[in-house]
């Protein structure tokens, strides 16, 4: 009787035991993240006991966060309830403040205002472009970054504060005006225009919330305005909403055309989507201008133009980033922005160029070489290739950029110039018809040299590295004479460097000036005049025989 209840107990126990078995034989995931949940819990409560000094709770916990978060992909990101503004800003397009640029300055140790966007609380309040940012409702701002004076002009809309600033110029004066904070909605669309009597333009800055709308209204207009053709601008275009993207590719492919389709770990994750309303214009000829600087949702709108052969793409390679992000939300206000599939553009390439989950013992990642790389075909059988963003039709080689205009771009006598020139001209021409004078650029030449601007000179750097390398091999006393001879010919010239890049430094101080006048919009108009990728586009819309060519496969 005893072994027989040993032998019912055996049987009836066998099937839980069975279960316990497979589950830690097999999939043993929810052990092991309860195990070393417990285990960081565990450490945490430990070092909050024990450790000599106070822990600030807040910081070490996000730093924890954080650490595990950089093993996934840099776009999967935690926010704190702190920082929802961000992510707020980041989704929409919106955030709550002044509505200014603003940057460092170091001369004065202050941040000052760059640029107030029109039609906001600090270009109505009356500030300018280089007032110098004294205080902040009495609370100096001397030595502050531009993240901690940013700050501080954010806040919820219809809050007030009071901001004292430094005008300098023909007489210096201090300002003190009272703002309103207002929802600054950055517009997706800063700048639309006909380049010729058929063909238009349109840039798109981002994919925020209703930008398919902008775009729509932008195209609308052009077409009214007489346009057959169009360029599309998405050049420097980081990306942002999925659907917006969709939208906007709809409006040149027939309703109901496949755009992109995800594909992740949960069913919700994988769907395909179409467009949902019939084309504006579903054959203009159209040239959708890219560059490295072009992602995410920049890159599904590419995508599909090309793998439709809808439209020419031309300028650079994508950055090559094929993940799709969810926001889901935490508790007490948090987020977390995490990465929950990959899109696939209409061919079935999916264009992500980094693989993070395989990384290097040192945690690093490199890009898919273009040997692992696979084939795919367009709709009439292009040739095309995923794992490495969108390859232009029509590549196009990055203008170089001298250095002199890398330094002079970021300083600080730019800017002063600029400033001083807009104090001593209340009003200027209008962007067409402006030109930076031989005196005006005389002007500004002896404004840098009478400043302490300084820059780097690769030739010079190239030298000293080629000197130590004689040294090294012993070739330096022998050519000594040499060396000398073309130190003397590199010596720092701003004289020869102002003659040899005139057109170029011509072209920065013009945007600099006329985006004091006109802002961004203005800005854009004067930059498209001499811009080298625009005006290949052009050509090729055009030249109908080239386009077609190109759309057919049968040149570059």
């Amino acid at each position: 009787m005893k072994y027989f209840r040993k032998s019912l107990l055996w049987v009836l126990l066998l099937p839980l035991v069975c279960i316990v078995f497979v589950a830690f034989k097999g999939d043993n995931r929810n052990f092991l993240t309860s195990k070393y949940l417990d285990v960081f819990h565990a450490v945490f409560r430990e070092l909050d006991l024990m450790y000599v000094d106070t822990i600030d709770i807040p910081g070490t916990l996000e730093a924890g966060i954080s650490a595990m978060l950089s093993r996934l992909d840099p776009y999967t990101v935690y926010y704190p309830e702190d920082d929802e503004e961000d992510l707020k800003m980041m989704l929409t397009g919106k955030y709550a403040g002044v509505g200014a640029i603003i940057r460092y300055h170091k001369r004065y140790d202050r941040v000052v205002v760059v640029e107030p966007y029109e039609g906001m609380p600090a270009l109505d309040a009356g500030l300018r472009a280089g007032d110098i940012l004294l205080s902040i409702d009495g609370d100096d701002l001397k030595g502050l970054s531009v993240d901690k004076v940013s700050e501080r002009l954010r806040g919820e809309a219809g809050t007030t504060l009071t901001v004292r600033a430094k005008r300098e110029g023909v007489t210096d004066s201090i300002l003190e005006v009272k703002l309103t904070r207002a929802n600054i909605a950055l517009p997706s669309v800063p700048y639309y225009t006909m380049l010729s009597d058929s063909i238009g333009y349109i840039i798109l800055n981002s994919f925020t919330d209703n930008c398919a709308r902008e775009v729509r209204l932008a195209l609308v207009e052009l077409k009214d305005r007489g346009a057959k053709r169009l360029v599309f601008d998405l050049r420097g275009n980081g990306g942002g909403s999925l659907s917006e993207a969709v939208d906007i590719t709809g409006l040149f492919v027939p309703k109901g055309t496949v755009v992109v389709t995800t594909r992740g770990k949960i069913a919700q994750a994988t769907q395909s989507f179409r467009t949902r309303r019939e084309p504006l214009d579903a054959t203009m000829p159209l040239v959708v201008l890219v560059d490295g600087q072009s992602a995410s949702a920049s890159e599904i709108v590419a995508g599909a133009i090309q793998d439709l052969d809808r439209g020419v793409i031309m300028g650079r390679r994508t950055y090559g980033k094929g993940l799709v992000q969810t926001v889901r939300d935490l508790p007490y206000n948090s987020s977390l922005k995490l990465t929950t599939g990959k899109y696939y553009t209409p061919s079935g390439r999916c264009v992500q160029a980094i693989d993070y989950a395989r990384r290097a013992e040192d945690g690093s990642v490199e890009r898919i070489p273009d040997s692992l790389t696979t084939e795919y075909r367009t709709v009439a059988g292009r040739s095309v290739r995923d794992g490495g963003g969108i390859t232009p039709d029509v590549p196009l080689q990055p203008d170089s950029l001298p250095n002199i205009l890398f330094y002079l771009a970021n300083s600080d006598v730019l800017f002063d110039f600029a400033t001083n020139y807009t104090r001593l001209h209340p009003t200027m021409p209008p962007v067409a018809e402006f030109v930076v004078t031989d005196s005006l650029y005389t002007a500004f030449l002896a404004a840098v040299k009478a400043s302490d601007f300084t820059y780097d000179r690769q030739s010079e750097r190239a030298l000293a590295a080629l000197k130590e390398l004689a040294r090294f091999e012993g070739y330096a006393e022998s050519a000594s004479a040499e060396f000398a001879a073309l130190e003397k010919k590199l010596t720092h010239d701003i004289d020869h460097d102002f003659r040899y890049f005139e057109p170029r430094i011509k072209e920065l101080l013009a945007d600099e000036l006329v985006s004091r006048y006109y802002y961004q919009r203005g800005s854009i108009e004067q930059t498209l005049k001499a811009d080298s990728t625009v005006i290949r586009a052009y050509r090729l819309l055009a030249d109908e025989p080239a386009y077609r060519a190109v759309l057919s496969g049968e040149k570059k």
